[in-house]
């Protein structure tokens, strides 16, 4: 069985990874980014390394046969942060990385962020390890914490759809190709998986389900590009951050995320969860 890591262990991805693993009887090595959180895991399989220290993440890395990153936080400089992670998992001798891209990832992609996704995958291809991608749409349990304290999500998105995906359905699909490659089951190396929900939705469907569901009263109100930079102005963010939010609008409205896709039921056995039934288990 291969030696795997799993990082972002702090976060919703990472943890539900490592706990799926643990259920399945198989040990990661959790890596950690900040020093401060490293108290809340066992010392023993714990190790601490900043995507950007090279020197750091190559010695957390040692011994590692199989490597999840998950996507680094969104910063100016992520994309030279995963790089140098990726060429210290490269010199460590870590042989297979499965990444957390995104659905769509290209350098043309209208979301920003997507475009940094697309730069790290070439950099993987080009690294010498093997891959794979699971491409995830934007997380379905999340959008509604995109409401205001008005309870009233703002945007350019229009009527555009998006097949938002649960992060728990994300860090299943994770589990099996983790599991699979560690037992030997290569099929996943060179592969992309697109992971969408179950039904691409609009952003005024969102806000009526989790209003039916819950009795939080949300609403969707589109914004001209504009009017999303001048909303978002006060929050005194860098450019590349305004355009990443904003540009996740866009992207809806344009229908670069209307993708509904099987893969999670093809890697999981399960098919992904919808908005509804997620809330009504929540609840």
């Amino acid at each position: 069985m291969d030696t795997i890591a799993v990082t972002g262990c702090t976060g919703h991805i990472g943890s539900r990874v490592a706990a799926g693993l643990d259920e399945r009887g198989i040990e990661a090595r959790l890596l950690l980014r900040d020093a401060t959180k490293a108290a809340d895991f066992p010392a023993a399989r714990t190790a601490v390394a900043a995507y950007g220290d090279p020197d750091a993440a190559r010695y957390a890395l040692e011994g590692i046969d199989l490597l999840f990153m998950v996507s680094g936080s969104e910063s100016a400089d992520r994309l030279d942060q995963h790089r140098t992670f990726i060429d210290a998992a490269a010199a460590a001798g870590v042989q297979h990385v499965v990444y957390t891209s995104f659905l769509g990832a290209s350098p043309t992609a209208t979301f920003t962020l997507a475009r940094d996704h697309a730069a790290t995958e070439d950099h993987l291809r080009a690294s010498g390890m093997t891959w794979t991608f699971l491409r995830d749409s934007f997380y379905l349990d999340l959008l509604p914490e995109f409401a205001g304290s008005d309870g009233v999500i703002r945007g350019p998105a229009g009527a555009g759809r998006v097949g938002a995906v649960l992060r728990v359905d994300v860090a299943r699909c994770a589990v099996t190709v983790l599991a699979d490659h560690a037992t030997g089951a290569n099929s996943h190396s060179g592969a992309s998986y697109d992971l969408t929900g179950p039904e691409a939705l609009t952003l005024t469907e969102i806000a009526q389900i989790v209003t039916e569901e819950t009795g939080r009263q949300i609403a969707f109100q589109d914004e001209t590009i504009e009017e999303a930079y001048a909303s978002r102005a006060p929050y005194g963010a860098a450019p590349w951050q305004l355009d990443a939010w904003v540009s996740t609008y866009t992207a809806i409205k344009v229908g670069e995320l209307d993708v509904v896709t099987s893969a999670v039921a093809d890697l999981t056995g399960t098919p992904a969860r919808s908005l509804r039934a997620h809330l009504r288990t929540a609840g």
